[in-house]
């Protein structure tokens, strides 16, 4: 039986989706408009463009850059494969992408690659007001995917990651992407509020329900109606709260503290720690029930360390605001950048916002050097992070890590316990607790 010439022009003209055909060589042999549109190049000057000059604005294939190429795999395994990767579209914008890339046979046994792009947000903006959640990695484009799945749908999110790497940003974000972004958003930091106050704090009160309490007052849950309650540092909520936190999760329904009525609020509550939950939930400090209600939805955060490709641009944002601020002109030399995208950063984001804003003083001919960056101490506390994961018989326990690591930063901000406990993504209680802890196990400490 006769095979059927197909032109190649009509294979990529059947999706919606951007789609274009490569040989080889990275050049472009067919695209639909769709895709001519999204990088602003008409389909009568796309022809024989390399794929990596349109699509990520760049002369050098992306494999050279560390991106995972679906060209390579098309070509030297003839096998489909799908890949996360960021290009930027007509107005040089990031654009997240998911890229589904299938082997064509042509004659004489010939290859061609077809690409067929998702937009992982087709609809929505995505550069953030604050550059700490943009990135062009691997690991954070993941996680753009993940965060948008979740922002679309209406179940409780738990967001997960290390301190600083911007678990309020995510939940801000998550917010304004959903339906109800017209409703009101309300944050709480369940370290900062003393047991006794939580359950007014979130539910309200009635007019004497406790001593001098002169009025009624709505709690943060009633005041969230028709939008998102943030819960931040959720592995700090008392058991006792815990359970009324179920049961309005459940039906939506609670009562005011000292009240008898039933109030109903329709409330979506993202909630986010940098704990171990199903560890703590083993340990019965966190109730199991209420660990699978909000985590029905759960996104990874990645550290900054597993994102190093995006330390660079995310530093020199940061030096173009800091300096639109205090109206100079700031960018790092080439040895600073290296010295950054080398460093650790334990304190992830926030520590590099603190490091840029550090430096930015000290620059006064508008040039940041690695003189100006003072990483040492930091980075001697995260090579004994290192080094203690590196080395089995000679480990230490990570509560002795810690410990080390905070002194040496409040060594390094002498003393200053407000911006240290921010470096760190916790509470000036919850460090002043840790610093207790570390003085009463030096005095216990047997010789």
């Amino acid at each position: 039986m006769r095979k059927p010439a197909i032109e190649l022009q009509s294979l990529v003209d059947a999706h919606d989706e951007p789609a274009v055909i490569i040989d080889c060589d990275y050049k472009i042999i067919a695209a639909n408009v769709t895709y001519c549109e999204s990088y602003g190049i008409s389909p009568a000057e796309i022809l024989n463009h390399r794929c990596h000059e349109v699509s990520h604005r760049s002369s050098e294939p992306c494999h050279e850059h560390g991106e995972q190429c679906p060209h390579k795999a098309i070509f030297e395994a003839h096998v489909p494969v799908q890949v996360l990767h960021t290009h930027f579209d007509a107005t040089g914008e990031p654009d997240y992408v998911r890229i589904k890339s299938y082997p064509l046979k042509g004659a004489a046994n010939s290859t061609y690659l077809l690409e067929v792009i998702h937009r992982i947000a087709p609809d929505l903006e995505l550069s953030c007001d604050d550059m700490r959640m943009i990135g062009r990695s691997k690991a954070f484009v993941g996680f753009m995917e993940n965060i948008m799945a979740a922002a679309k749908m209406d179940a409780p999110v738990l967001i997960n990651g290390e301190s600083g790497v911007g678990k309020e940003l995510a939940a801000q974000f998550v917010h304004k992407h959903s339906a109800l972004a017209a409703g009101p958003y309300i944050e709480l930091n369940c370290a900062a509020i003393p047991e006794a106050l939580f359950e007014s704090e979130i539910f309200g009160h009635e007019k004497g329900a406790f001593t001098g309490c002169a009025g009624a007052r709505k709690g943060l849950y009633e005041l969230a109606d028709g939008g998102t309650l943030f819960l931040d540092e959720i592995g700090e909520l008392p058991l006792s709260i815990q359970a009324k936190l179920l049961r309005v999760l459940d039906n939506g329904e609670f009562r005011r503290v000292g009240g008898h009525s039933l109030h109903r609020a329709n409330v979506r509550v993202i909630a986010a720690t940098n704990r171990d939950l199903a560890k703590m939930v083993e340990a019965g400090s966190f109730r199991a029930d209420l660990y699978y209600r909000i985590a029905a939805l759960a996104v990874r955060i990645p550290p900054l360390r597993e994102r190093r490709r995006d330390i660079g641009a995310l530093a020199e944002f940061l030096a173009v605001r800091i300096g639109t601020q205090c109206g100079q002109t700031l960018h790092f030399s080439r040895a600073a950048l290296q010295a950054l995208e080398s460093y650790s950063f334990p304190g992830n984001v926030r520590e590099l916002r603190n490091i840029v804003q550090r430096a930015a003083a000290h620059a006064h001919d508008g040039v940041i050097g690695v003189e100006h960056l003072n990483l040492k101490p930091a980075a001697e506390a995260a090579e004994n992070i290192h080094t203690s994961h590196a080395a089995c018989s000679d480990a230490r326990p990570i509560s002795e890590i810690e410990r080390e690591y905070t002194r040496s930063l409040l060594q390094q901000h002498n003393g200053n316990r407000k911006l240290v406990a921010s470096i760190l993504g916790i509470s000036e209680r919850t460090l002043y607790r840790r610093l207790k802890s570390y003085h009463s196990c030096q005095h216990h400490t047997p010789n």
